[in-house]
C-alpha cells in the first residue's frame, strides 16, 4: 500500500510510443482502464439489448437505461433533440463504468485526471457550438445577446454571456475531476490510517473499527457518487443542447 494517497493517481508508461514536443503517444495505465470501460460498456450492451421478445432481468435494465436517457433528453431539451440519444447514452455509460471500476483497489480511476475530464468536457461544448451553427448559421450568436432587453444593456449582457459559456466546459470537467479525486484520496487516508492502527498492535489496534466503519461510509457514498456525477455530466450536456434548439427562447 502506497503511503501517499497521490500515488493513485501517477500515470505510468505501459508501452512507450512516439514523442513529439510535449506530446507523449505512449499507451499508459490511464489508456488501458479507459480501453477496459470502453469493452464493459460494449459487453453490459451487448448483454441486455439481446432483443427477446419477453425480455429478462438483464434486457429489462437495459431497455430502462435506453427510456431513462431519451426521457432526460426530451424533458430537459425537447423531442426534436431526440437524435442526440446515441451520444448523450455513450457519454452517459462511459463516465459511469469508468468511475464504477474505479472503485475498485487495484483499477485507475481515468476521471480522475483533468486531462481526461477536460476533454470530455471540451469535446461536449464543441460539439453544441458546431451544432448550433449548421442549424441556425450565424444566428446561433443570439444566445449572447438574450432578446427583449434594453439597447443600453447589451454591451453589460453579452461579454457577461459569453464569459458563462466559456465557464462551461471548466466546470463540466473540474466538477467531475474534483469530486472523484476527493473521494480516493479521502479512501487512500482512511485505509493508511487503519493500517497504522492496526500496526500498533494491542488496544490500539480496536481502535481500528471506528476508520474501518467511516470508510465503508464512504464507499458506499462514493458509489452513489459515482452514478451521480455521470448524471449531471448528462444532464448538463442535455441543458447545453438548448443553445441548439431553442435560440429565440434563450
Amino acid at each position: 500500500m502506497a503511503s501517499n494517497p497521490m500515488d493513485q493517481f501517477k500515470i505510468k508508461e505501459i508501452i512507450e510510443g512516439p514523442k513529439f514536443g510535449p506530446i507523449d503517444l505512449s499507451f499508459t495505465n490511464s489508456s488501458l482502464w479507459m480501453v477496459i470501460t470502453v469493452l464493459a460498456v460494449i459487453l453490459f450492451m451487448g448483454i441486455t439489448m439481446r432483443g427477446k421478445l419477453i425480455p429478462g432481468r438483464m434486457q429489462s435494465i437495459g431497455e430502462l437505461s435506453h427510456e431513462f436517457i431519451a426521457d432526460m433528453l426530451k424533458d430537459t431539451t425537447g423531442p426534436e433533440a431526440i437524435k442526440w440519444f446515441p451520444f448523450i447514452f455513450t457519454i452517459f455509460f462511459f463516465i459511469l463504468f469508468a468511475n464504477l471500476i474505479g472503485m475498485n483497489p487495484y483499477a485507475f480511476t481515468t476521471t480522475s485526471h483533468i486531462a481526461v475530464t477536460a476533454a470530455l468536457a471540451v469535446f461536449t461544448i464543441l460539439a453544441v457550438v458546431v451544432a448550433g451553427i449548421w442549424k441556425n448559421g450565424l444566428k446561433w450568436f443570439k444566445i449572447f445577446a438574450p432578446a427583449g432587453l434594453p439597447a443600453l444593456m447589451y454591451p453589460i449582457i453579452i461579454p457577461i454571456e459569453i464569459i458563462s459559456f466559456i465557464s462551461r466546459p471548466i466546470t463540466l470537467a473540474v466538477r467531475l475531476f474534483a469530486n472523484m479525486t476527493a473521494g480516493h484520496v479521502m479512501l487512500k487516508l482512511f485505509a493508511i490510517f487503519i493500517a497504522y492502527l492496526v500496526g500498533q498492535g494491542g488496544a490500539t489496534m480496536f481502535a481500528s473499527i471506528v476508520p474501518i466503519l467511516g470508510t465503508v461510509g464512504i464507499v458506499a457514498l462514493e458509489f452513489l457518487v459515482a452514478a451521480l456525477q455521470a448524471f449531471v455530466f448528462a444532464i448538463l450536456t442535455c441543458v447545453y443542447l438548448n443553445d441548439v434548439y431553442h435560440i429565440d427562447h434563450h
